[in-house]
């Protein structure tokens, strides 16, 4: 992978991936946000490393309900998904892009899966000529500035280091308390702050890309942005309610094509 320059002041540094030669075919997922509460979202997550056809499989961020350290692969549920990750990686690429729930993924998820770090943002380079940039979504909801600084704060080295200073039991129990009064506080996802159109255009000129993909504000569909370029929303899965939703997207030369995983 190699750097691109900061073409614009709002664009951060950005990695790039060229595309081996023979891929016809890559998937994107984004934001399962797997736990051993959501158990028909995990067997569909499981099923779907077992079946997609694709030549690669790019999931951008938000993989687990949370993440508060590598030493979670000690625990049953997170080994069981390790181990799903490690047997598919074994027939398929998979890039591994971290969220805003999951941005302590660190070297040894990344060893012990044989999954691909993926950096926020990348631009991809396919060798049929398009180019997409990818990223989790959540740097372009600018207009929720309490989530900006707190973002900023947790990505500091010093703030990590001190969280991951303490026993995983208390690292995980304040991960639950903080899930449950996120869901205790009754926002729906409609009334998140979107991610900001011209931002998004700055990004997408700067990469030099006319699409982007991206998850994190749980409204999937595909939108126009200023300028002519294109973004598409990947949606967050949820299979254990009432109301099931799950999907993916595949870019090939044809384009991008959206295909839900709710069995009809």
């Amino acid at each position: 992978m190699s750097r691109l320059p900061e073409a614009v002041e709002a664009f951060p540094r950005c990695a790039e991936l060229r595309l081996p030669a023979d891929w016809r075919q890559v998937a994107f997922i984004s934001d399962l946000h797997l736990s051993e509460d959501l158990p028909r979202t995990t067997a569909a997550f499981e099923r779907l490393l077992e079946t997609v056809q694709a030549d690669a499989l790019f999931i951008l961020g938000d993989l687990f309900e949370y993440w508060v350290g590598d030493d979670m692969l000690a625990l049953p549920f997170e080994a069981r998904c390790a181990q799903a990750l490690r047997v598919a990686t074994r027939r398929l690429p998979i890039h591994v892009l971290r969220g805003n729930r999951d941005f302590l993924l660190g070297e040894r998820f990344f060893a012990e899966t044989g999954c691909r770090d993926l950096p926020d943002p990348t631009v991809l380079r396919a060798a049929w000529g398009d180019s997409l940039l990818v990223t989790h979504g959540d740097a372009l909801c600018i207009a929720d500035t309490a989530y900006q600084q707190f973002r900023a704060q947790v990505r500091q080295p010093a703030w990590q280091a001190a969280l991951l200073a303490r026993p995983l039991e208390e690292r995980v129990a304040l991960a639950r308390q903080m899930r449950a009064a996120s869901r205790d506080g009754g926002r729906a996802p409609e009334s998140y702050a979107d991610a900001d159109a011209q931002l998004c255009s700055q990004w997408l000129a700067a990469a030099g890309a006319p699409l982007m993909i991206h998850g994190h504000t749980h409204r999937p569909g595909r939108d126009s942005l200023p300028g002519g370029a294109v973004r598409e929303v990947l949606c967050d899965w949820e299979l254990d309610q009432a109301q099931p939703r799950a999907d993916m997207l595949f870019w090939s030369a044809e384009g991008v094509r959206r295909e839900s995983l709710i069995p009809l």
